[in-house]
């Protein structure tokens, strides 16, 4: 149960560390230079939500609710999305420090991921049908038994997947992203 919704409200420079905002609802909420580090975020429902230069590290996560949520500019280091409820679980990112993150088995169909830093991620188990890597860093990132037909590739940096392992049906790449996908067959490839 809900304890109380917060509608269309712009939240500037508000610190939510190690506070407690658990069964709590955001609808149409603005959070902009926000801070969440340690902030219990379980059952806390966002819907239609942006955040804007937040932190969000070491939240505790147990059935939180991510609905058509916009984050940019936001450092989300190490953050557990597979915790998240899966119900119109929905996100796009621009210009976000994903590092560390995990995202294991969660459907994320035609997510955009721009200018982000998505370091030692994991993928494992995701749909991302049609999601777009656009100019992201994936180094050491993880896609094993990933969904990743249609995504695009075309400008993300630094990645390396099995195609026997993914499906990556009519994905898309450039020529300087073949190298990730033929890592596994140890060979050179020179220009």
């Amino acid at each position: 149960m809900l304890e109380f919704a917060n509608y269309d409200k712009i939240y500037r420079q508000v610190d939510f560390s190690e506070e407690t905002l658990a069964g709590k609802e955001f609808d149409g909420c603005q959070f902009i230079n926000c801070s969440f580090t340690k902030c219990d975020l379980t059952q806390t429902e966002f819907l239609n939500c942006s955040f804007e230069a937040c932190t969000i590290m070491m939240v505790i996560l147990n059935a939180t609710g991510l609905k058509d949520v916009r984050m940019k500019g936001c450092k989300l280091t190490g953050f557990d999305f597979s915790l998240c409820n899966d119900f119109l679980f929905q996100l796009d990112f621009d210009s976000c420090r994903l590092d560390y993150a995990l995202f294991t088995g969660k459907k994320m169909r035609k997510t955009r991921f721009v200018s982000c830093s998505i370091v030692q991620a994991d993928f494992s188990e995701c749909d991302l049908t049609e999601a777009v890597f656009d100019d992201c860093l994936l180094s050491g990132t993880t896609f094993y038994r990933t969904q990743l037909e249609k995504a695009d590739f075309r400008t993300a940096s630094d990645f390396s997947f099995d195609p026997d392992e993914n499906r990556i049906k009519k994905a898309r790449f450039s020529k300087d992203g073949l190298p990730g996908l033929l890592q596994k067959y140890n060979i050179r490839i020179e220009h």
